[in-house]
């Protein structure tokens, strides 16, 4: 009889033992394209979330010292079944307490629909900048630290404008982002007195994009604007145009800022390619950050790495405002941290955040790529800047300001 007292008692220490170690980490997920039409773009943008992680669990970890952990998952950018699949596992198997990401605006839509808003997850994305994301009936549980491309359309026409670029030929991937950041570009381009002669959609994934390169090079327009992606369509459109020699001027935009993108088209072809995407202003928060992540070996100009670092930072600040890893509560959470008033907080203040929170005190995250005040769509302002190819590389002009 005392043997199995004490087997049944060292039995239910073991199972309490397991029980707080199962208790000991919480889960925030990653969605990304780590393959697809992003997947070069794609593991800054991890490393930057993961950086947040990183300082957060050195600085003594969530929630009275729990670990703060991120597993991924991959949404391939373009199939809506795969983010839903990945989204699926978070919340179900994985019970993410929220996820950073996705990045490509279809993905972000399809894992909100169809898992983390059934499922009340919090989702924070650093890179999908299609309109359609404001629009989506999410409970408010679908957030963004990177601003809408109804703005980044509108700057890049102005750049055009003002460079003496008045009549261009677009071309543009056939879904929500492309559709969304076509239509900001051209109505602004056009009231701004620009001729977008010939626009035409395409599918993603295609071998051979040659017609509808014949339609746009017969209009005799000198600039091709692509709007697609870096590792997929948008590279074999330029590889294709550059082979047709009719164009003189590329220019895209965010999704097309990569330097995999440059090496696979070639440098020569694309020297003083123009393209814009979401960038950083030149205050504290950024410095911090580029500091931090040049330390860990990435690459803090990397396209939405400092916007995947802010989704993650703020979302585990949501979490320790929030008091507890469950999912209820957490938008309120998250728009307080992000919202003055409050005492400032900037990149890596973990220690500092998580004290001024047990203390009662507001805070107010100013971020790696500036402020988060989240609108009633979650939506943030932000900047939109210059980017050019110039000795085979992708490099920084300037900050563009609507005026």
């Amino acid at each position: 009889m005392m043997n199995k007292r004490i087997i049944a008692t060292a039995v239910a220490v073991s199972s309490l033992a397991l029980a707080g170690a199962a208790q000991a980490q919480v889960k925030v997920g990653f969605l990304g394209g780590f393959t697809g039409g992003i997947e070069s773009l794609t593991p800054p943008i991890f490393d930057g979330a993961q950086l947040a992680v990183k300082q957060i669990n050195e600085q003594g970890g969530i929630l009275d010292g729990q670990t703060l952990e991120m597993p991924s998952g991959d949404t391939t950018c373009s199939d809506a079944s795969a983010a839903s699949n990945s989204a699926d596992r978070m919340v179900n198997s994985e019970d993410v307490t929220a996820i950073v990401g996705a990045l490509c605006t279809g993905a972000t839509i399809a894992a909100a629909n169809n898992a983390a808003i059934p499922g009340g997850v919090l989702m924070v994305s650093p890179a999908s900048t299609a309109p359609a994301v404001s629009e989506l009936d999410d409970n408010d549980l679908v957030f963004r630290t990177v601003p809408s491309d109804a703005f980044q359309g509108e700057m890049l026409a102005k750049l055009l404008i003002e460079k003496g670029i008045e009549d261009v030929a677009v071309t543009f991937v056939n879904n929500d982002y492309g559709q969304g950041l076509s239509d900001a570009f051209t109505s602004t381009f056009e009231a701004e007195g620009g001729s977008v002669v010939e626009s035409l959609a395409h599918e993603d994934n295609r071998a051979d994009y040659r017609s509808e390169l014949g339609i746009l090079s017969s209009t005799g327009v000198q600039t091709l604007v692509v709007l697609a992606y870096a590792d997929t369509s948008g590279q074999t459109v330029l590889r294709q145009a550059a082979e047709s020699g009719v164009f003189t001027q590329y220019v895209g935009a965010d999704g097309m800022v990569g330097n995999s993108l440059v090496e696979a088209v070639g440098a020569n072809v694309l020297e003083g390619m123009i393209a814009t995407r979401p960038g950083s202003p030149d205050l504290p928060g950024t410095d911090i950050f580029i500091e931090a992540a040049e330390a860990e070996d990435i690459d803090p100009e990397a396209v939405f790495a400092a916007q995947a670092y802010d989704a993650a930072f703020l979302v585990a600040l949501a979490i320790e405002q929030n008091g507890n890893a469950e999912r209820e509560g957490l938008s309120d959470a998250l728009r307080s941290v992000a919202t003055a008033p409050g005492e400032t907080i900037l990149p890596g203040e973990w220690e500092k955040a998580v004290e001024l929170i047990a203390q009662g005190e507001d805070i107010n995250y100013e971020g790696a790529s500036g402020s988060h005040e989240f609108n009633e769509s979650g939506d943030v302002p932000g900047i939109v800047v210059e980017m050019t190819v110039e000795d085979g590389e992708f490099k920084r002009v300037g900050e563009l300001a609507d005026e």
